[in-house]
Protein backbone atom coordinates (compact mmCIF):
# COMPACT_ATOMS: atom_id res chain seq x y z
CA UNK A 1 0.00 0.00 0.00
CA UNK A 2 0.84 3.49 -0.64
CA UNK A 3 0.77 6.42 1.74
CA UNK A 4 1.36 9.93 1.78
CA UNK A 5 3.50 11.74 4.43
CA UNK A 6 3.51 14.85 5.65
CA UNK A 7 7.01 14.73 7.65
CA UNK A 8 6.86 17.91 9.75
CA UNK A 9 9.02 19.58 12.09
CA UNK A 10 6.43 20.04 15.11
CA UNK A 11 3.80 17.35 14.00
CA UNK A 12 3.92 14.59 11.30
CA UNK A 13 0.86 13.37 9.84
CA UNK A 14 0.10 9.90 6.95
CA UNK A 15 -2.56 10.01 4.40
CA UNK A 16 -3.98 7.86 1.91
CA UNK A 17 -6.11 7.51 -1.10
CA UNK A 18 -8.47 4.98 -1.79
CA UNK A 19 -12.18 4.95 -2.95
CA UNK A 20 -11.94 8.69 -4.55
CA UNK A 21 -11.02 10.66 -1.38
CA UNK A 22 -7.94 11.65 0.25
CA UNK A 23 -7.72 10.96 3.77
CA UNK A 24 -5.72 11.95 6.93
CA UNK A 25 -5.10 8.52 9.16
CA UNK A 26 -5.59 9.20 12.62
CA UNK A 27 -2.60 7.96 15.14
CA UNK A 28 -3.22 5.27 17.77
CA UNK A 29 -4.18 8.00 20.29
CA UNK A 30 -7.17 8.68 17.46
CA UNK A 31 -5.96 12.03 16.82
CA UNK A 32 -4.78 13.29 12.87
CA UNK A 33 -1.21 15.04 14.48
CA UNK A 34 1.34 13.10 16.01
CA UNK A 35 4.20 15.40 17.20
CA UNK A 36 7.53 14.77 15.96
CA UNK A 37 9.11 14.07 19.23
CA UNK A 38 11.30 11.54 20.24
CA UNK A 39 12.60 10.19 24.13
CA UNK A 40 13.55 7.41 25.60
CA UNK A 41 11.86 6.19 28.77
CA UNK A 42 13.74 4.89 31.95
CA UNK A 43 13.29 1.33 30.46
CA UNK A 44 15.14 2.24 27.45
CA UNK A 45 11.79 2.33 25.09
CA UNK A 46 11.78 4.50 22.46
CA UNK A 47 8.97 6.99 22.60
CA UNK A 48 7.32 8.74 19.88
CA UNK A 49 4.85 11.47 19.39
CA UNK A 50 2.48 12.94 22.51
CA UNK A 51 3.87 10.79 24.60
CA UNK A 52 7.23 11.50 24.07
CA UNK A 53 6.72 15.39 24.29
CA UNK A 54 5.03 14.93 27.92
CA UNK A 55 7.84 12.80 29.01
CA UNK A 56 9.76 15.21 27.81
CA UNK A 57 8.97 17.88 30.05
CA UNK A 58 9.70 15.77 32.74
CA UNK A 59 12.77 14.50 31.45
CA UNK A 60 13.97 17.23 28.99
CA UNK A 61 17.25 15.54 28.68
CA UNK A 62 15.35 12.48 27.52
CA UNK A 63 14.05 14.17 24.74
CA UNK A 64 14.65 15.20 20.75
CA UNK A 65 12.45 17.75 18.62
CA UNK A 66 12.93 19.83 15.85
CA UNK A 67 15.36 17.51 14.57
CA UNK A 68 14.01 18.46 11.06
CA UNK A 69 15.97 21.66 10.89
CA UNK A 70 19.27 19.36 11.36
CA UNK A 71 18.33 16.74 8.46
CA UNK A 72 21.09 16.25 6.41
CA UNK A 73 24.00 17.50 8.81
CA UNK A 74 26.36 16.08 11.16
CA UNK A 75 24.26 17.08 14.41
CA UNK A 76 23.78 14.54 17.26
CA UNK A 77 21.18 14.49 19.49
CA UNK A 78 21.65 12.75 22.94
CA UNK A 79 19.25 10.64 24.54
CA UNK A 80 19.82 9.51 27.90
CA UNK A 81 23.63 8.98 27.05
CA UNK A 82 22.38 7.28 23.74
CA UNK A 83 23.06 9.24 20.63
CA UNK A 84 21.44 9.83 17.68
CA UNK A 85 21.39 11.61 14.42
CA UNK A 86 18.14 13.70 12.55
CA UNK A 87 17.64 10.83 10.37
CA UNK A 88 16.99 8.11 12.88
CA UNK A 89 15.17 10.38 14.79
CA UNK A 90 12.89 10.73 11.65
CA UNK A 91 12.76 6.98 11.00
CA UNK A 92 11.42 6.83 14.34
CA UNK A 93 8.33 8.97 13.68
CA UNK A 94 8.23 7.63 10.39
CA UNK A 95 8.09 3.82 11.50
CA UNK A 96 5.23 5.14 14.39
CA UNK A 97 2.93 6.61 10.74
CA UNK A 98 3.55 3.38 9.26
CA UNK A 99 2.36 1.02 12.00
CA UNK A 100 -0.48 3.38 12.42
CA UNK A 101 -1.50 3.32 8.85
CA UNK A 102 -1.09 -0.48 9.00
CA UNK A 103 -3.91 -0.46 11.52
CA UNK A 104 -6.23 1.55 10.06
CA UNK A 105 -6.17 0.29 6.65
CA UNK A 106 -5.85 -3.41 7.73
CA UNK A 107 -2.59 -4.16 5.17
CA UNK A 108 0.93 -3.80 4.89
CA UNK A 109 2.37 -0.30 4.11
CA UNK A 110 5.69 -0.53 2.20
CA UNK A 111 5.83 2.55 0.04
CA UNK A 112 5.66 6.13 0.74
CA UNK A 113 5.44 9.68 -0.91
CA UNK A 114 7.24 12.25 1.58
CA UNK A 115 6.94 15.83 1.43
CA UNK A 116 9.93 18.03 2.45
CA UNK A 117 10.29 21.59 2.15
CA UNK A 118 10.64 23.43 -1.12
CA UNK A 119 13.80 24.91 0.26
CA UNK A 120 15.49 22.05 1.11
CA UNK A 121 18.76 21.11 -0.57
CA UNK A 122 20.10 17.66 -2.28
CA UNK A 123 21.35 16.82 1.11
CA UNK A 124 17.98 17.46 2.86
CA UNK A 125 16.30 15.43 0.93
CA UNK A 126 18.65 12.14 0.63
CA UNK A 127 18.65 12.54 4.19
CA UNK A 128 14.81 12.28 4.50
CA UNK A 129 14.50 9.55 2.01
CA UNK A 130 16.89 7.61 3.83
CA UNK A 131 15.19 8.00 7.00
CA UNK A 132 12.06 6.48 5.27
CA UNK A 133 13.90 3.30 3.99
CA UNK A 134 15.44 3.18 7.72
CA UNK A 135 11.43 2.91 8.64
CA UNK A 136 10.86 0.11 6.09
CA UNK A 137 9.27 2.36 3.36
CA UNK A 138 10.06 2.60 -0.57
CA UNK A 139 10.28 6.52 -1.09
CA UNK A 140 8.81 6.52 -4.81
CA UNK A 141 9.06 10.47 -4.71
CA UNK A 142 9.89 13.63 -2.64
CA UNK A 143 7.08 15.89 -3.28
CA UNK A 144 7.79 19.60 -2.47
CA UNK A 145 5.12 20.70 0.84
CA UNK A 146 3.59 23.74 -1.25
CA UNK A 147 2.98 21.67 -4.50
CA UNK A 148 1.09 19.08 -2.34
CA UNK A 149 -0.95 22.01 -0.59
CA UNK A 150 -1.30 22.98 -3.95
CA UNK A 151 -3.15 20.33 -4.90
CA UNK A 152 -5.18 19.55 -2.11
CA UNK A 153 -6.66 23.13 -2.62
CA UNK A 154 -7.47 22.11 -5.84
CA UNK A 155 -5.17 24.25 -8.00
CA UNK A 156 -6.47 24.33 -11.58
CA UNK A 157 -10.16 23.13 -10.46
CA UNK A 158 -8.49 19.73 -11.15
CA UNK A 159 -7.41 18.02 -7.83
CA UNK A 160 -9.83 17.94 -4.58
CA UNK A 161 -12.55 19.76 -2.34
CA UNK A 162 -13.32 18.98 0.90
CA UNK A 163 -15.59 16.77 2.54
CA UNK A 164 -17.80 16.17 5.30
CA UNK A 165 -18.65 12.40 5.17
CA UNK A 166 -15.15 11.66 5.78
CA UNK A 167 -15.59 11.97 9.66
CA UNK A 168 -18.11 8.78 9.52
CA UNK A 169 -15.58 6.43 8.01
CA UNK A 170 -12.99 6.65 11.46
CA UNK A 171 -12.31 8.75 14.44
CA UNK A 172 -10.89 12.17 13.41
CA UNK A 173 -10.58 11.19 9.86
CA UNK A 174 -10.45 14.25 7.76
CA UNK A 175 -11.22 13.82 4.02
CA UNK A 176 -10.60 15.56 0.67
CA UNK A 177 -12.84 14.10 -2.17
CA UNK A 178 -10.89 14.12 -5.52
CA UNK A 179 -12.30 15.91 -8.91
CA UNK A 180 -12.64 15.22 -12.40
CA UNK A 181 -13.96 19.02 -13.80
CA UNK A 182 -12.02 20.81 -16.61
CA UNK A 183 -8.96 22.42 -15.49
CA UNK A 184 -8.35 26.49 -14.87
CA UNK A 185 -5.32 27.67 -16.37
CA UNK A 186 -4.29 29.81 -13.05
CA UNK A 187 -1.08 31.04 -10.92
CA UNK A 188 -1.02 31.11 -6.89
CA UNK A 189 1.38 31.47 -4.13
CA UNK A 190 1.62 28.93 -1.58
CA UNK A 191 2.42 30.48 1.77
CA UNK A 192 3.36 27.90 3.91
CA UNK A 193 4.79 28.72 7.50
CA UNK A 194 4.88 24.99 9.38
CA UNK A 195 6.43 24.74 13.22
CA UNK A 196 10.15 25.19 11.93
CA UNK A 197 10.46 25.94 8.16
CA UNK A 198 8.80 28.60 5.94
CA UNK A 199 8.28 27.95 2.24
CA UNK A 200 6.85 30.26 -0.32
CA UNK A 201 6.38 28.65 -3.55
CA UNK A 202 4.50 30.13 -7.15
CA UNK A 203 2.90 27.88 -9.19
CA UNK A 204 0.56 28.06 -12.27
CA UNK A 205 -1.57 25.03 -13.43
CA UNK A 206 -2.11 25.42 -17.17
CA UNK A 207 -3.29 21.81 -19.65
CA UNK A 208 -2.82 19.43 -16.46
CA UNK A 209 0.54 20.93 -16.09
CA UNK A 210 1.64 22.10 -12.70
CA UNK A 211 4.67 24.24 -12.76
CA UNK A 212 7.11 25.18 -10.44
CA UNK A 213 8.19 29.08 -11.34
CA UNK A 214 10.23 29.82 -8.28
CA UNK A 215 10.67 28.70 -4.59
CA UNK A 216 12.51 30.54 -1.67
CA UNK A 217 12.74 30.17 2.03
CA UNK A 218 14.22 29.57 5.56
CA UNK A 219 14.53 26.57 6.99
CA UNK A 220 14.85 27.76 10.37
CA UNK A 221 12.14 29.65 11.17
CA UNK A 222 8.38 29.02 11.73
CA UNK A 223 5.87 28.88 14.87
CA UNK A 224 8.63 27.60 17.16
CA UNK A 225 10.18 30.51 16.99
CA UNK A 226 7.04 32.41 17.51
CA UNK A 227 6.27 30.85 20.58
CA UNK A 228 10.02 30.92 21.98
CA UNK A 229 8.94 34.75 21.31
CA UNK A 230 6.38 34.68 23.67
CA UNK A 231 8.67 32.79 26.02
CA UNK A 232 11.22 35.62 25.91
CA UNK A 233 8.28 38.11 26.62
CA UNK A 234 7.20 36.50 29.40
CA UNK A 235 10.20 35.94 31.70
CA UNK A 236 11.16 39.72 30.92
CA UNK A 237 7.95 40.67 32.17
CA UNK A 238 8.42 39.01 35.21
CA UNK A 239 11.96 39.19 35.52
CA UNK A 240 13.29 36.35 35.57
CA UNK A 241 17.41 35.79 33.58
CA UNK A 242 15.92 32.75 31.09
CA UNK A 243 19.24 31.44 30.53
CA UNK A 244 19.08 30.67 33.63
CA UNK A 245 16.40 28.23 33.97
CA UNK A 246 17.16 24.67 34.07
CA UNK A 247 15.81 22.40 31.18
CA UNK A 248 12.53 21.11 32.79
CA UNK A 249 11.30 24.85 33.60
CA UNK A 250 12.39 26.09 30.05
CA UNK A 251 10.27 22.79 28.89
CA UNK A 252 6.99 24.24 30.68
CA UNK A 253 8.05 27.60 29.55
CA UNK A 254 7.58 26.50 26.10
CA UNK A 255 4.78 24.58 26.93
CA UNK A 256 2.64 27.99 28.58
CA UNK A 257 4.06 30.06 25.52
CA UNK A 258 2.58 27.78 23.29
CA UNK A 259 -0.95 27.24 24.55
CA UNK A 260 -1.49 31.34 25.14
CA UNK A 261 0.37 31.89 21.50
CA UNK A 262 -2.70 29.70 20.25
CA UNK A 263 -5.55 31.53 22.20
CA UNK A 264 -4.54 34.48 19.88
CA UNK A 265 -6.82 32.71 17.54
CA UNK A 266 -9.67 33.18 20.04
CA UNK A 267 -8.96 36.75 21.61
CA UNK A 268 -6.87 39.65 21.22
CA UNK A 269 -5.86 39.35 25.50
CA UNK A 270 -4.33 35.86 26.82
CA UNK A 271 -3.20 35.02 29.71
CA UNK A 272 -0.01 33.33 30.46
CA UNK A 273 0.71 31.24 33.44
CA UNK A 274 3.92 29.39 34.05
CA UNK A 275 6.20 28.13 37.80
CA UNK A 276 9.56 29.59 37.95
CA UNK A 277 11.68 28.95 40.86
CA UNK A 278 8.80 27.35 42.83
CA UNK A 279 6.52 30.28 42.61
CA UNK A 280 3.64 31.18 40.20
CA UNK A 281 3.29 33.94 37.95
CA UNK A 282 0.40 34.75 35.67
CA UNK A 283 1.25 37.86 32.77
CA UNK A 284 -1.24 38.98 30.77
CA UNK A 285 -0.53 39.75 26.69
CA UNK A 286 -2.08 41.90 23.99
CA UNK A 287 -2.78 40.95 20.64
CA UNK A 288 -1.45 44.52 19.63
CA UNK A 289 1.89 44.06 21.62
CA UNK A 290 2.28 40.70 20.72
CA UNK A 291 2.20 42.02 16.81
CA UNK A 292 4.97 44.56 17.90
CA UNK A 293 7.77 41.98 18.83
CA UNK A 294 6.95 39.70 16.07
CA UNK A 295 8.53 42.77 13.54
CA UNK A 296 11.39 41.28 13.12
CA UNK A 297 10.12 37.45 12.89
CA UNK A 298 8.06 38.95 10.14
CA UNK A 299 10.28 40.36 8.44
CA UNK A 300 12.44 37.36 7.97
CA UNK A 301 8.88 36.00 6.07
CA UNK A 302 8.93 39.31 3.32
CA UNK A 303 12.45 38.58 2.36
CA UNK A 304 11.69 35.13 0.94
CA UNK A 305 8.15 36.25 -0.61
CA UNK A 306 9.90 38.89 -2.43
CA UNK A 307 12.86 37.05 -3.74
CA UNK A 308 10.49 34.28 -5.31
CA UNK A 309 8.33 37.08 -7.05
CA UNK A 310 11.34 38.50 -8.56
CA UNK A 311 12.74 35.12 -9.53
CA UNK A 312 9.51 34.26 -11.31
CA UNK A 313 9.35 37.79 -12.22
CA UNK A 314 5.42 37.96 -11.11
CA UNK A 315 3.37 41.24 -9.88
CA UNK A 316 1.40 40.53 -7.06
CA UNK A 317 -1.52 41.27 -9.21
CA UNK A 318 -0.78 38.52 -11.42
CA UNK A 319 -1.44 36.15 -8.65
CA UNK A 320 -5.02 34.44 -9.19
CA UNK A 321 -5.13 33.10 -5.47
CA UNK A 322 -3.01 33.10 -2.17
CA UNK A 323 -2.78 29.69 -0.11
CA UNK A 324 -1.67 29.41 3.42
CA UNK A 325 -0.60 26.57 4.29
CA UNK A 326 0.90 24.91 7.90
CA UNK A 327 -0.03 25.45 11.96
CA UNK A 328 1.52 28.51 12.25
CA UNK A 329 -0.95 30.46 9.44
CA UNK A 330 -3.38 30.30 12.03
CA UNK A 331 -1.77 32.73 14.14
CA UNK A 332 -3.34 36.23 13.65
CA UNK A 333 -0.35 38.10 13.72
CA UNK A 334 0.87 36.14 10.27
CA UNK A 335 -2.36 36.26 8.95
CA UNK A 336 -2.76 40.26 9.29
CA UNK A 337 0.94 40.57 7.83
CA UNK A 338 -0.34 38.36 4.77
CA UNK A 339 -3.24 40.45 4.23
CA UNK A 340 -1.30 43.38 4.07
CA UNK A 341 1.49 42.14 1.87
CA UNK A 342 -1.04 41.12 -0.81
CA UNK A 343 -3.89 43.67 -0.59
CA UNK A 344 -6.03 40.55 -0.30
CA UNK A 345 -7.97 38.06 2.44
CA UNK A 346 -5.82 34.39 1.85
CA UNK A 347 -7.40 31.23 1.23
CA UNK A 348 -7.21 28.40 3.62
CA UNK A 349 -10.02 26.19 2.40
CA UNK A 350 -8.03 22.99 3.72
CA UNK A 351 -7.17 22.56 7.44
CA UNK A 352 -3.88 24.25 7.27
CA UNK A 353 -2.37 21.47 9.22
CA UNK A 354 -3.58 18.77 6.98
CA UNK A 355 -3.18 20.17 3.42
CA UNK A 356 0.11 18.81 3.21
CA UNK A 357 -0.61 15.24 3.77
CA UNK A 358 -3.85 15.30 2.54
CA UNK A 359 -1.66 16.58 -1.23
CA UNK A 360 0.93 13.88 -1.34
CA UNK A 361 -2.10 11.60 -0.55
CA UNK A 362 -3.58 12.77 -3.81
CA UNK A 363 -0.26 12.42 -5.51
CA UNK A 364 -0.29 9.07 -4.51
CA UNK A 365 -3.99 8.51 -6.60
CA UNK A 366 -2.17 9.69 -9.44
CA UNK A 367 0.62 7.70 -8.68
CA UNK A 368 -1.66 4.36 -8.69
CA UNK A 369 -3.23 6.08 -11.79
CA UNK A 370 -6.75 5.93 -9.95
CA UNK A 371 -10.15 6.42 -12.02
CA UNK A 372 -11.46 9.45 -9.72
CA UNK A 373 -8.78 11.38 -10.23
CA UNK A 374 -7.15 13.07 -13.25
CA UNK A 375 -3.46 12.99 -13.26
CA UNK A 376 -1.30 15.97 -13.03
CA UNK A 377 2.40 16.59 -14.28
CA UNK A 378 4.25 18.23 -11.42
CA UNK A 379 7.69 19.76 -12.80
CA UNK A 380 10.43 21.14 -10.29
CA UNK A 381 12.97 23.69 -10.25
CA UNK A 382 16.90 22.97 -8.85
CA UNK A 383 16.02 24.77 -5.22
CA UNK A 384 19.88 26.74 -4.96
CA UNK A 385 22.35 27.49 -7.76
CA UNK A 386 24.46 25.25 -9.17
CA UNK A 387 28.15 26.40 -10.55
CA UNK A 388 32.45 26.26 -9.73
CA UNK A 389 34.79 28.56 -8.86
CA UNK A 390 37.19 30.74 -11.35
CA UNK A 391 39.60 33.57 -11.05
CA UNK A 392 37.72 37.26 -12.01
CA UNK A 393 39.41 40.50 -12.78
CA UNK A 394 38.56 43.29 -10.51
CA UNK A 395 40.01 45.94 -12.66
CA UNK A 396 43.63 45.68 -11.35
CA UNK A 397 44.79 41.92 -10.58
CA UNK A 398 43.49 38.70 -10.86
CA UNK A 399 40.90 38.19 -7.68
CA UNK A 400 40.67 34.14 -6.98
CA UNK A 401 37.68 32.05 -5.23
CA UNK A 402 34.80 33.91 -6.95
CA UNK A 403 31.64 31.89 -8.21
CA UNK A 404 30.33 31.05 -11.54
CA UNK A 405 26.81 30.25 -11.74
CA UNK A 406 26.11 27.43 -14.54
CA UNK A 407 22.55 26.34 -13.29
CA UNK A 408 20.39 29.05 -11.72
CA UNK A 409 18.51 28.89 -8.69
CA UNK A 410 14.69 28.21 -9.84
CA UNK A 411 15.87 26.54 -13.48
CA UNK A 412 13.01 23.66 -14.29
CA UNK A 413 14.83 20.70 -14.34
CA UNK A 414 15.75 18.77 -16.02
CA UNK A 415 17.90 20.74 -16.99
CA UNK A 416 21.59 20.56 -18.98
CA UNK A 417 23.58 23.74 -19.11
CA UNK A 418 27.46 24.41 -20.46
CA UNK A 419 29.91 27.05 -19.40
CA UNK A 420 33.39 27.52 -21.09
CA UNK A 421 36.21 28.85 -19.15
CA UNK A 422 39.95 28.84 -19.94
CA UNK A 423 43.05 28.11 -17.87
CA UNK A 424 44.16 31.40 -14.97
CA UNK A 425 47.72 30.85 -15.36
CA UNK A 426 51.12 30.43 -17.42
CA UNK A 427 52.10 26.83 -17.69
CA UNK A 428 49.18 25.14 -15.96
CA UNK A 429 49.53 21.52 -16.46
CA UNK A 430 45.66 20.79 -14.45
CA UNK A 431 42.26 22.60 -13.85
CA UNK A 432 40.30 21.44 -10.79
CA UNK A 433 37.04 22.21 -11.23
CA UNK A 434 35.36 22.87 -8.08
CA UNK A 435 31.41 21.65 -8.20
CA UNK A 436 29.34 24.18 -5.63
CA UNK A 437 25.77 24.78 -4.66
CA UNK A 438 25.03 28.15 -2.97
CA UNK A 439 24.09 31.51 -3.64
CA UNK A 440 26.98 33.85 -2.26
CA UNK A 441 29.51 35.32 -4.77
CA UNK A 442 32.41 34.34 -3.24
CA UNK A 443 33.22 30.25 -3.81
CA UNK A 444 34.57 29.94 -0.32
CA UNK A 445 31.01 30.23 1.51
CA UNK A 446 28.73 28.28 -0.93
CA UNK A 447 28.75 24.24 -0.48
CA UNK A 448 31.59 22.45 -1.59
CA UNK A 449 30.05 18.80 -3.00
CA UNK A 450 32.90 17.43 -5.31
CA UNK A 451 35.33 18.22 -7.73
CA UNK A 452 37.02 17.31 -10.64
CA UNK A 453 40.57 17.40 -11.70
CA UNK A 454 41.70 17.13 -15.55
CA UNK A 455 44.78 17.15 -17.22
CA UNK A 456 45.90 20.48 -19.87
CA UNK A 457 48.54 21.03 -22.61
CA UNK A 458 51.16 22.81 -20.88
CA UNK A 459 50.67 26.58 -22.21
CA UNK A 460 49.99 30.86 -22.10
CA UNK A 461 46.99 31.77 -19.85
CA UNK A 462 44.14 31.70 -21.38
CA UNK A 463 45.27 29.20 -24.18
CA UNK A 464 43.06 26.36 -22.92
CA UNK A 465 39.39 26.22 -23.36
CA UNK A 466 37.94 24.34 -21.06
CA UNK A 467 33.97 22.88 -21.02
CA UNK A 468 31.99 22.18 -17.77
CA UNK A 469 28.54 20.68 -18.31
CA UNK A 470 25.90 20.56 -15.44
CA UNK A 471 22.95 18.35 -16.06
CA UNK A 472 20.25 17.92 -13.11
CA UNK A 473 17.54 15.68 -13.19
CA UNK A 474 14.19 14.69 -11.88
CA UNK A 475 15.35 12.71 -9.47
CA UNK A 476 18.39 15.89 -7.66
CA UNK A 477 21.44 14.02 -9.25
CA UNK A 478 24.10 16.03 -10.59
CA UNK A 479 26.44 15.20 -13.55
CA UNK A 480 29.15 17.30 -14.26
CA UNK A 481 31.25 16.99 -17.58
CA UNK A 482 34.12 18.44 -18.07
CA UNK A 483 36.21 18.61 -21.77
CA UNK A 484 39.67 20.14 -22.63
CA UNK A 485 38.42 21.41 -25.98
CA UNK A 486 41.69 20.85 -27.49
CA UNK A 487 42.27 17.52 -26.83
CA UNK A 488 38.59 16.31 -26.66
CA UNK A 489 39.46 14.77 -23.04
CA UNK A 490 36.76 14.58 -21.38
CA UNK A 491 36.12 13.58 -17.33
CA UNK A 492 32.34 12.46 -15.71
CA UNK A 493 31.76 12.72 -12.10
CA UNK A 494 27.78 11.77 -10.73
CA UNK A 495 27.74 14.11 -7.76
CA UNK A 496 25.94 11.95 -5.02
CA UNK A 497 25.65 15.24 -2.73
CA UNK A 498 27.14 14.06 0.17
CA UNK A 499 28.06 16.70 2.67
CA UNK A 500 31.02 18.44 2.41
CA UNK A 501 32.85 18.18 6.38
CA UNK A 502 35.40 20.41 7.57
CA UNK A 503 38.28 18.91 9.74
CA UNK A 504 39.35 21.13 13.28
CA UNK A 505 42.40 22.51 11.33
CA UNK A 506 40.09 24.16 8.17
CA UNK A 507 38.05 25.34 11.30
CA UNK A 508 40.70 26.82 12.76
CA UNK A 509 42.05 28.65 9.41
CA UNK A 510 39.20 29.94 8.63
CA UNK A 511 38.72 31.78 12.22
CA UNK A 512 42.62 32.85 11.19
CA UNK A 513 41.40 34.33 8.05
CA UNK A 514 38.44 35.93 9.95
CA UNK A 515 40.62 37.67 12.25
CA UNK A 516 42.87 38.92 9.85
CA UNK A 517 40.52 40.45 7.62
CA UNK A 518 39.08 42.30 11.14
CA UNK A 519 42.34 44.09 10.92
CA UNK A 520 40.89 45.48 7.10
CA UNK A 521 39.48 48.67 6.50
CA UNK A 522 36.54 46.67 5.04
CA UNK A 523 35.63 46.12 8.67
CA UNK A 524 34.80 49.47 9.10
CA UNK A 525 31.46 49.42 10.62
CA UNK A 526 30.12 51.52 7.74
CA UNK A 527 31.61 50.12 4.65
CA UNK A 528 31.27 46.67 6.24
CA UNK A 529 27.13 47.91 6.09
CA UNK A 530 27.28 48.23 2.21
CA UNK A 531 29.15 45.03 1.49
CA UNK A 532 26.87 42.90 4.02
CA UNK A 533 23.96 44.49 1.63
CA UNK A 534 25.83 43.53 -1.37
CA UNK A 535 26.46 40.35 -0.42
CA UNK A 536 22.36 39.96 0.61
CA UNK A 537 21.09 41.68 -2.89
CA UNK A 538 23.55 39.27 -4.77
CA UNK A 539 22.72 36.00 -3.11
CA UNK A 540 18.70 37.34 -3.79
CA UNK A 541 19.43 37.89 -7.08
CA UNK A 542 20.04 36.14 -10.40
CA UNK A 543 21.57 36.23 -14.45
CA UNK A 544 22.57 39.96 -15.45
CA UNK A 545 21.65 41.69 -11.74
CA UNK A 546 24.10 39.09 -10.17
CA UNK A 547 26.89 40.58 -12.74
CA UNK A 548 26.40 44.01 -12.04
CA UNK A 549 26.01 43.51 -8.16
CA UNK A 550 29.57 41.51 -8.66
CA UNK A 551 31.23 44.16 -10.68
CA UNK A 552 30.10 47.02 -7.98
CA UNK A 553 31.44 44.71 -5.17
CA UNK A 554 34.36 44.00 -6.88
CA UNK A 555 35.42 47.80 -7.54
CA UNK A 556 34.39 48.83 -4.12
CA UNK A 557 37.14 46.19 -2.55
CA UNK A 558 39.93 47.31 -5.11
CA UNK A 559 39.25 50.80 -3.49
CA UNK A 560 39.61 49.05 0.25
CA UNK A 561 42.82 47.41 -0.65
CA UNK A 562 44.08 50.58 -1.60
CA UNK A 563 43.29 51.77 1.96
CA UNK A 564 42.54 55.70 1.12
CA UNK A 565 40.68 57.17 3.58
CA UNK A 566 38.57 59.77 1.62
CA UNK A 567 39.14 57.83 -1.60
CA UNK A 568 36.65 54.65 0.82
CA UNK A 569 34.18 57.14 2.20
CA UNK A 570 33.28 58.53 -2.04
CA UNK A 571 33.37 55.29 -3.11
CA UNK A 572 31.34 54.13 -0.45
CA UNK A 573 28.71 56.52 -0.79
CA UNK A 574 28.38 55.46 -4.83
CA UNK A 575 28.24 51.94 -3.12
CA UNK A 576 25.29 52.70 -1.05
CA UNK A 577 22.76 54.95 -3.58
CA UNK A 578 23.94 51.87 -6.08
CA UNK A 579 22.49 49.20 -3.34
CA UNK A 580 19.52 51.88 -3.14
CA UNK A 581 18.55 51.94 -6.37
CA UNK A 582 18.19 48.28 -6.63
CA UNK A 583 16.25 48.32 -3.79
CA UNK A 584 13.92 51.02 -4.48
Amino acid sequence: MLVGIDLGTTNSLVACFRDGKAQVIPNRLGKLLTPSVVAIDEDGMILVGETAREFGILHPLSVASVFKRSMGTDRVFELDGMKFDAEELSRFVLRSLKEDAEVFLGCPVDEAIISVPAYFNDLQRKATKRAGELAGLKVSRIINEPTAAAIAHGVGGNAARPTADGAAQGVGVVCVEASNEDPVDERCLVFDLGGGTFDVSILEFFACIMEVHAIAGDNFIGGEDFTDLLATMFCARVGVARILLDERTQAELMKAAEIAKCKFSESEKVTMTCTINGQMHSEDFTLDEYEQSCQPLLERLRRPIERSLRDADVHLDQLDRIILVGGATRLPVVRRFVEKMFHRAPEALVDPDTAVALGAALQCGMKMRDAEISEVVLTDVCPFTLGTEVVAGNGTFEEPGHFLPIIERNTVIPVSRRQRVSTAHDNQSQVVVKILQGESRMAANNLLLGEITAAVPVGPRGAEAIDVVFTYDLNSLLEVEVTIVSTGETTKMVVQNEEHKLSDEEVARRFERLAYLKQNPREDEANRLQLLRGERLYEESTGERREIIDRAMMEFDRVLNRQDFYEIEVARERLRKFLDSLEG
